[in-house]
């Protein structure tokens, strides 16, 4: 089995390809051949020793996966030759950059036959984020304002459609050349942050979405109608942010994502339903992880890059 490994605190170019045993399954687990691997901005992240959620390397990166169970001898949730897909484990390693990945069967969903592999590899963590934020969190409902910041990329272009499925009417930020594309996903308002402050443009929102972080999820208190929640998935833990929006009257919630079945299954009757759609911006093979890191290492994506098998 080939593997994805990192073996210093350096840039992407310690990504190296190496020969690894096929993992072993446990009773409550299924052995999945990959067939994408989605790529997230917190991988490129660990693998800069930014903080040590999987300790030092080296270790094998990954979580977002998309294949055919080839063994499940413990569970009855999923057989062999069922096209499945899901975030296993997080935020323990899954080692999800691997040709073979032994997940626990609870945090795998049958994969819809419209939703190809690269599609599908790329959208569970930044789909469940959304979920759990909008949905879970938010309970955003018919009428609802919100607005999603950072609409543009992995986890605010899926919280658009999202939103739009439940009845709400969206707001998002995002820069002038991503305006075309955030209101093909549906968003009723774009305010181009590199021209407008949002915080002057719109008023009486019910729920703001941050995914950029700096100051946004503090300015976005002016936004907020009285009561209004601000839910974050970069600042979950900000104390002095907490205090500020109790301060004000405001509810505050933070998204750290969670393996969640429900959830997954709730972005796959969006899919079904025409409703929900994961834009990829580029396929790499698995052995151009390192150009495929360069480029996250960049930022300003319109939505995901995946790695294939």
């Amino acid at each position: 089995m080939r593997v994805i490994t990192q073996h210093t605190l350096g840039g992407p170019e310690v990504l190296t390809v190496e020969e690894a045993p096929v993992p072993r399954v446990q009773p409550t687990e299924v052995l999945v051949r990959v067939a994408a691997i989605g790529l997230n901005p917190l991988e490129a992240r660990l693998r800069a020793g930014e903080f040590p959620l999987l300790g030092r390397p080296p270790f094998v990166l990954g979580w977002d996966i998309s294949g055919v169970v080839e063994g499940a001898p413990g569970t009855w949730r999923l057989r062999p030759g069922d096209e499945v897909f899901g975030m296993p484990l997080f935020p323990r390693a899954a080692g999800a950059y691997a040709e073979f990945v032994a997940a626990p069967a609870l945090h795998l969903v049958r994969k819809p036959a419209s939703l190809p592999h690269v599609e599908a590899a790329a959208l569970p963590i930044v789909g469940l984020t959304a979920w759990q934020a909008l949905v879970d969190l938010g309970g955003v409902g018919e009428g609802d304002r919100v607005l999603v910041h950072g609409g543009g990329g992995g986890v605010g272009h899926v919280a658009i459609q999202i939103a739009k499925a439940r009845g709400a009417y969206v707001v998002t930020t995002a820069s002038g050349g991503k305006r075309a594309f955030v209101e093909d996903l549906g968003a009723d308002e774009v305010i181009d942050h590199t021209k407008t402050d949002f915080a002057e443009a719109v008023r009486d929102i019910d729920l703001v979405l941050d995914t950029v972080g700096s100051d946004t999820a503090g300015r976005s208190l002016r936004v907020l109608r009285p009561g209004g929640h601000l839910v974050t998935a970069v600042a979950e833990q900000e104390t002095a942010l907490i205090t500020a929006c109790e301060a004000a009257g405001m509810r505050f919630s933070g998204v750290a994502v969670d393996p969640d079945p429900v959830g997954l299954r709730g972005l796959v009757d969006l899919v079904e339903r025409g409703a929900l759609r994961v834009h990829v911006q580029e396929t790499f093979p698995f052995e151009r992880v390192t150009e495929a890191h360069r480029l996250l290492d960049g930022g300003h994506l319109r939505g995901k890059l995946v790695l294939t098998l």
